[in-house]
């Protein structure tokens, strides 16, 4: 992309061919339509309904599934092979309906674009479809205009655009079309450049066109989009990985068993079902669909936490997530200019109050006053209102600005002083002006009778120009002459309001006894009477400084990342608990000159960063990733969407957010609260550790499946499970224990601990030994039922294997008690407090004794009806598991 904005206007025609007033001819706009394409955006070629369907059986854990059902058909157990294939389908299908990718960010980012654009074409100014321009065509641009491409600003009066979607600037940018720049600039310094999608606020202006489509910046942050693969997350990662174990684990034991049964001279086929039934023993075939399941139930409880998931598996990674680097505007920030300082009458005045709402009070040291009590500060209130061309509108929303912020603000100050602007414009209506003009940086109104009998002008503008423009100064109810001293004592309140990252802006005002006949800036905006200051920012949001503490809390680390200056970023960050020193805050322009490799040492210690481009924020995440972080980043701008992709979680304003931020991000905030970011992480740990309770569940249930076969064939005995019995055992059985656990309300100290290495396996070595501790529970309890059954039924197999078969499944259900938590026992957390646990091993307790007493069932499952004697010993052998999972927490929290 050429830099337009180091050329000069000349160059800039010559360059593109064009006349500035005449544009280009019709047919020249149609050839450079063919060669250059329309102004819109392209999109990718998106993924098919069977490439999703491809990758949903890419999990290693279901196609050796897929082999087994195989292998079943081709043997003839085709009962079994139609549950493992029912099983696989579901779960593909549930995972393709569920994270539908959603990705719309194309289609929102032409929405941004202007519809049409006045253009000169053959001399003359029309109305065109913003599509159809070409490089080379003249724009002329006025306040309210969305800007339809990429210009190069050629004329401009008084322009100002609000950028903030873009660079994240809070205030409207004043452009100038007369400057160049020799050297390189961020993309929020190029102030004789427009770009397409931003609103013109103020004034009016021309420019030719010199991007179009995607060879716009917006363009620019779409062609990054497309080109960002989604990445696994760590949750993925993991189960992959615990996939890829327990796969080559099971085929190990398979072969292992098939081995030791020709050694003992059994059957080849008996021996060859007997592997299928160990690996169908061992693959616990409900774990991808229960995941599923969890995280789509802790979806719907972000939203009761006014968090929207757009992606499964962004629940559990936000969990993990050891960064969150925010942006300021809108985001730490209301997104609202607000007067907060007022200096006149020799006094510091206080403002509370946030937004454009007017409702506030003046205070001066902690003591409410009166705007009465004060000097001239009706006068500074009622310039507020007069010398203002913004209008304050009240919407179902709240207050917005109808024109430029800052006046917004005064608007909002003068409201708080009970001073309408309506109603005040109507009683002392302007007769004259001097317009805001960026080179003089002041506003001067005429207006008659707000002193008596006389006409008055008004000024607003920039601290240092007004001052020196001041002769007397208002103090005390009188007029004194504005010597060096009291000069000095105001620019020394300016140098305190500026410090603390306010934009200040000075009022004065003149007296006439008629209006004078030749109005000039050089007349009329000089020997004037200074009446204060005012100091603004866009607050930061209240609840936003509580939530990044309870994000130190919890061990994770705050990052601001803005289009703003460095000395206002550096304000708010310090003002949240972000940053405590300037040291700690860097310049866009600082990372242009380090590489990428010394930006990851950078980026472990500084917390702001100022004035960067979309470009510069994909550099500062990646760096952070690369360094092993799991990093979340909020926004709300068009400027945001390329870092919201890049980072492991991208999280949008709901309410302030573009729709170019919200269909790139995983995660909504409807309330536009950065609390609710610190509840979404908080939300997000307790599904991750859900996970890992079932997980943990599963696995040792599993395990102690296989020790029980594999002992059984090492035992000479006959095998104690059938393939049917144990895929009913793991799909239906385990499933509601397994789902009950993924809605445990959490262990109570979860936010208290820092965020988990997320290189660390879901197994952890103690979470191993649990395993390994658990399955031998299982395992013994349920072959120590079998020989019980082996010897009391010795005339019938199915008999034995029946009391085998509910054996462990009634230790598994009382055992997924044990597994609410891994540190605190039953009596600590309540037996009964999860009733969805209580209901679910009800109802997988009443499947058994449907299989067991149901006559049509029993030949399904080679199962009979069980007396009390059978129930007796059952339920002897079934509490060990639990018996021993309670005890062994006690060791465990030593």
């Amino acid at each position: 992309m050429k830099e337009w904005y180091s050329k000069s206007k000349e160059e800039i025609l010559s360059e593109l061919n064009t006349n500035l007033n005449s544009g280009l001819t019709k047919n020249e706009v149609d050839l450079r339509l063919e060669k250059y394409g329309s102004n819109d955006l392209r999109e990718e070629d998106k993924k098919s309904f069977f490439s999703k369907i491809v990758a949903q059986f890419s999990d290693f854990l279901i196609l050796i599934l897929i082999g087994a059902a195989i292998i079943s058909f081709a043997v003839g157990e085709s009962k079994d092979a139609i549950v493992i294939i029912a099983i696989v389908m579901v779960n593909a299908f549930l995972g393709i309906y569920q994270e539908g990718r959603a990705e719309k960010a194309l289609d929102a980012l032409k929405k941004m674009s202007s519809p049409n654009a006045k253009v000169i074409r053959d001399g003359t100014t029309e109305v065109a479809p913003a599509s159809s321009l070409v490089p080379g065509d003249i724009v002329v641009l006025d306040a309210g205009d969305i800007i339809p491409a990429d210009l190069r600003l050629v004329e401009s009066s008084n322009l100002k655009i609000e950028e903030a979607s873009l660079t994240g600037e809070s205030v409207p940018v004043e452009k100038d079309s007369n400057v160049f720049f020799e050297e390189e600039v961020s993309l929020g310094d190029r102030k004789n450049m427009a770009y397409m999608s931003t609103a013109v606020t103020y004034g009016r202006g021309k420019g030719v066109v010199v991007g179009t489509g995607h060879d716009t910046e917006i363009g620019n942050i779409a062609t990054m989009i497309q080109s960002f693969e989604d990445e696994v997350t760590p949750l993925q990662k993991q189960l992959n990985q615990l996939g890829k174990v327990l796969g080559i684990t099971t085929i190990i034991i398979c072969i292992a068993v098939f081995g030791i049964g020709l050694i003992q001279n059994r059957e080849v086929l008996e021996m060859f079902m007997v592997a299928i039934s160990l690996a169908v023993a061992a693959i616990p075939e409900g774990l991808p669909a229960i995941v599923t399941i969890v995280l789509a139930i802790g979806m719907n409880r972000m939203v009761k936490r006014n968090a929207i998931v757009k992606k499964l598996l962004a629940v559990e990674t936000l969990g993990s997530t050891t960064v969150i680097c925010s942006d300021k505007t809108g985001t730490l920030t209301q997104n609202e200019m607000t007067v907060v300082k007022v200096f006149t009458d020799g006094k510091i005045i206080d403002v509370t109050g946030g937004g454009y709402e007017p409702v506030g009070e003046f205070k001066i040291e902690g003591n409410t006053i009166n705007v009465e009590d004060i000097g001239d500060f009706q006068t500074l209130l009622s310039i507020s209102a007069l010398a203002n061309d913004a209008n304050l509108e009240k919407t179902s929303d709240g207050y917005k600005v109808i024109g430029d912020p800052t006046e917004g603000a005064l608007i909002t100050l003068a409201g708080k002083g009970n001073i309408n602007k309506q109603s005040i414009n109507k009683e002392f209506p302007r007769i004259e002006e001097i317009p805001f003009d960026s080179d003089r940086k002041m506003m001067t109104t005429f207006h008659k009778d707000y002193i008596p009998n006389k006409v008055v002008s008004f000024t607003k503008g920039a601290p240092d120009i007004i001052i020196n423009r001041c002769t007397r100064i208002s103090m005390d109810g009188k007029i004194l002459d504005f010597d060096d001293t009291l000069k000095k004592e105001v620019l020394k309140v300016n140098s305190i309001f500026s410090k603390k990252a306010l934009r200040v802006l000075a009022f004065a005002y003149k007296e006439y006894n008629n209006l004078p006949n030749n109005i000039s800036t050089d007349s009329n905006e000089v020997d004037m009477t200074f009446i204060g200051l005012v100091g603004m920012i866009d607050p930061a949001r209240p609840e936003a400084k509580d939530a990044i503490a309870k994000c130190k809390e919890a061990g994770i680390k705050t990052i601001m990342i803005t289009g703003d200056y460095k000395e206002t970023a550096f304000a708010i960050a310090k003002e949240l608990g972000m940053a405590e020193s300037i040291d700690q805050a860097m310049m866009g322009e600082e990372l242009n000159k380090i590489s990428d490799e010394e930006l990851r040492e950078v980026v472990k210690n500084i917390k702001v960063y100022a004035r960067v481009s979309p470009e510069h924020k994909v550099r500062i995440v990646s760096a952070l990733k690369a360094n092993g972080e799991i990093t979340a980043m909020t926004g709300d701008g068009v400027n945001d969407a390329l870092a919201l992709k890049r980072a492991d979680i991208g999280v949008s304003m709901g309410i302030t957010g573009t729709d170019v931020a919200k269909n790139t991000a995983e995660l909504i905030l409807t309330d536009d609260n950065f609390a609710s970011i610190v509840s979404a992480v908080e939300e997000g740990r307790i599904i991750y550790s859900n996970i890992k309770k079932f997980v943990f569940f599963l696995l040792s249930c599993n395990i102690g499946e296989i020790f029980l076969v594999f002992t059984s064939i090492l035992l000479n005995l006959p095998v104690p499970l059938l393939a049917i019995q144990l895929l009913w055992l793991n799909l239906v059985t385990d499933s509601f224990p397994a789902l009950a656990l993924g809605v445990e309300k959490g262990d109570p100290d979860i936010m208290d601990t820092p965020p988990r290495n997320p290189n660390e396996p879901i197994l952890t070595k103690n979470m191993l030994l649990g395993i390994l501790l658990q399955s031998l529970a299982v395992g013994v309890a349920a072959l120590l039922a079998y020989r019980w059954g082996l010897t009391t039924y010795a005339d019938s197999i199915d008999k034995a294997r029946t009391i085998a078969f509910t054996s462990l499944i009634t230790a598994e259900l009382l055992r997924a008690y044990s597994s609410r938590s891994q540190k605190y026992t039953l009596f600590k957390i309540g037996f009964f407090t999860n009733s969805t646990l209580v209901y679910g091993t009800l109802f997988s307790f009443i499947l058994l004794l449907g299989v067991l007493y149901i006559p049509f069932m029993q030949p399904i499952f080679h199962t009979f009806a069980l007396g009390i004697k059978d129930w007796a010993a059952i339920l002897e052998y079934a509490f060990i598991p639990l018996i021993i999972g309670e005890i062994s927490k006690l060791f465990i929290k030593k």
